[in-house]
């Protein structure tokens, strides 16, 4: 649990979407997922139905209004001079952490699943806080550019990471993806597919793939569980 005093944004958690009932999310590993720009905690909530049902899901709704007229709602700005701004993905990962405090205290571990910006803000999220969680998807995202503090004991531990995206995704700037591409291997221990043809979405064959990589997450709970018994 974060020291850290609260963070000037916030998660609204009745807003959050879960796919347990409080007392049946007791000592089961909790995945949560973080949306894209401009959707919000329904969005990735569709994909409940695919994912392994060992897991709680919990599906969290960014902090911020996108500039009219887009719709839904944002981790961080990225229009104007505040582009991307790699200050504004770190506070939106430190009130996703603040949140995580009080909502994480039932789980036996806690992975987490981003599209696009979300996936960029759970990627910071490791990065400012790996011992918290086991594994981190990331589909259309990126890494953030700039050191933290943590990177040399996460890039020690390594935890795994998936990361998936399309052939023909535009949306993330080609400078970041580049950067994305040299800085995982060296600090996670990485898997993931390029998919031919694929934009900035999320089709069948990388859902399946993410299916394959969750059930290895479990795998592994369990045997480090049966390990400690």
């Amino acid at each position: 649990m974060s020291d850290e005093p609260a963070p000037t944004l916030a998660l609204d958690d009745d807003l959050v979407l879960w796919s347990a009932d409080p007392d049946d999310r007791t000592g089961r590993p909790l995945l949560v997922l973080l949306h894209g720009y401009g959707a919000d905690e329904r969005d990735l909530f569709g994909l409940v139905p695919f994912l392994p049902s060992d897991f709680v899901v919990a599906a969290v709704r960014a902090p911020l209004t996108p500039p009219w007229p887009s719709p839904g709602y944002s981790w961080y700005p990225i229009e104007g001079l505040q582009s991307r701004d790699p200050g504004a993905v770190t506070s939106a990962a430190q009130a996703f952490l603040h949140w995580l405090d009080a909502a994480a205290a039932p789980a036996t571990s806690v992975g987490l699943l981003g599209f696009s910006q979300g996936a960029a803000v759970a990627l910071q999220a490791l990065r400012l806080d790996h011992e918290r969680f086991a594994f981190a998807v990331n589909l259309s995202g990126y890494v953030t550019p700039g050191a933290l503090p943590g990177d040399a004991a996460l890039a020690a531990r390594r935890p795994p990471v998936f990361w998936g995206r399309g052939s023909r995704d535009d949306v993330i700037p080609a400078a970041l993806v580049d950067h994305t591409t040299s800085w995982l291997p060296e600090h996670v221990d990485l898997s993931g597919r390029l998919y031919p043809g694929l934009t900035h979405s999320v089709s069948e064959d990388e859902l399946r793939d993410v299916q394959v990589f969750l059930d290895k997450r479990l795998a592994a709970m369990a045997e480090t569980e049966a390990g400690a018994g």
